[in-house]
């Protein structure tokens, strides 16, 4: 198990890898954009926002934090997934 000690004391949002393509998917649906928007709401590309999908690759820390950010504006909509992909201790 990884030492997840840094991230919690920093306030990094800790999603395993195989959660964020699910998270990121889900959050895009919610939000009813295209992959290509989606990405310039959370700034980063569209390749990166697709390999995050295709579980190529995973977000960096700050790209977890704005994908955190967007889900809260979700408000109602967005609580299950705050609850199934983050932890209590990490929301502001």
């Amino acid at each position: 198990m990884v030492d997840r000690r840094y991230e919690q004391l920093m306030g990094i949002p800790i999603v395993e890898a195989p959660e964020t393509k699910e998270l990121v998917r889900e959050l895009r649906k919610r939000l009813k954009l295209t992959q290509e928007q989606c990405a310039a709401r959370l700034g980063v590309t569209f390749s990166t926002l697709n390999r995050w999908e295709n579980g190529h690759a995973k977000p960096s820390p700050l790209a977890l934090k704005s994908i955190q950010h967007e889900i809260e504006q979700l408000g109602e909509q967005g609580k299950d997934l705050l609850k199934s992909y983050f932890s209590d201790r990490e929301r502001t």
